[in-house]
């Protein structure tokens, strides 16, 4: 039975109960319930009675029996594509610190950005009786989300978001929008983007977000020049080469929208004999740690990623707490570097 030690042994509801004369139930009623439901255990005199000799014995309830009372496990699940990833990690970071601040411990899955493998996790987590999830890995064309909703499983995304539903991102259109304004402002006319995956926001919004703001400044972006890839080192490569085959005339700049896949792109124009920065300018997205390290340093937007991990949790507790709560984007800013100075 939940009891405080005190001295050599525990004081439980049953001693406080013994001592006053009332049944055990009574006592855990007054103590452990709401104002209204204490007044129909008990009388105001009764329940006082109760309230000061657990003050005076020194009795607090145990709180995993008050997490079976309440059903809250103070824990919260977030799943990620993969936390080898370091933007993700980061973001994971942010999140394990906010959640620690407010007495919530996290576990960390990995989904590998497969949809069957995204609902397993799912199920092993609400298994594990996770008060709410913290979703990294969102894919705008799922079904998972309104499942979960019919489901009344409390949620909200991170890094990536899907209209509807609340989440914690960067704002990923003006992110893009800063990329378009340098290049034009560099006098580069020919660009090329490596777009990323077609199902994430990250890769659709950061690709709109320059393509819209390029042909606003007068400029253009053919079909060919968007090429649509994995989020890695080997996409960002294979992206180039595809770029540099079938884009005529060549680009003088690449956005590619995630750092590692600017770095897989890094390697193929200098297998191709060209020079990061002076035959082709070069920007990513989210400055990772990095990116300011490389033989050429990498100009890229600077995502607050452990922001965006923090303000996740701060969503997750107001929909836990039963309020409104609406997407909120974060904004980034770009760090502008050798490859395209």
């Amino acid at each position: 039975m939940e009891g405080t030690t005190a001295g050599d042994r525990t004081v439980t509801l049953k001693d406080l109960a013994d001592e006053l004369g009332i049944h055990p139930s009574t006592v855990s009623r007054i103590l452990h319930s709401d104002a209204e439901v204490a007044r129909g255990a008990a009388s105001v005199a009764t329940a006082e009675r109760v309230r000061e000799l657990a003050r005076k014995r020194g009795y607090s309830p145990d709180p995993q029996a008050a997490g079976l009372r309440t059903r809250r496990t103070r824990l919260m699940g977030v799943i990620v594509p993969r936390l080898s990833d370091l933007v993700l990690a980061t973001m994971y970071e942010g999140i394990d610190e906010a959640a620690a601040a407010l007495g919530y411990s996290t576990f960390v899955m990995n989904s590998r950005d497969d949809p069957e493998e995204q609902r397993r996790r799912t199920d092993t987590m609400l298994a594990r009786r996770v008060d709410g999830l913290i979703i990294g890995d969102a894919h705008l064309d799922g079904g998972l989300l309104q499942e979960l909703t019919a489901r009344k499983v409390p949620f909200v995304l991170v890094n990536r978001r899907v209209p509807g539903y609340p989440s914690a991102t960067c704002d990923d259109v003006l992110g893009g929008e800063l990329v378009a304004d340098h290049l034009w402002s560099k006098g580069h006319r020919n660009v090329a983007v490596i777009a990323g995956e077609p199902y994430a926001s990250t890769a659709i919004d950061r690709t709109d977000g320059f393509v819209d703001r390029w042909r606003s400044l007068g400029g253009k972006v053919p079909p060919k020049a968007v090429v649509w890839s994995r989020f890695d080192t080997a996409g960002g490569r294979e992206a180039a080469e595809d770029i540099l085959t079938h884009c005529h005339p060549q680009p003088t700049a690449l956005f590619a929208v995630n750092d590692f896949a600017a770095i897989g792109a890094m390697g193929a124009l200098r297998s191709h004999g060209l020079t990061v920065g002076v035959d082709v300018a070069v920007v990513g997205f989210n400055d990772t740690s990095l990116a300011a390290e490389l033989p050429i340093p990498l100009s890229s937007v600077r995502s607050p990623m452990l922001d965006i991990g923090r303000t996740a949790v701060q969503l997750l507790k107001r929909v836990l707490d039963g309020k409104m709560v609406e997407p909120v984007r974060l904004e980034p800013s770009l760090c502008v570097r050798e490859s395209s100075a």
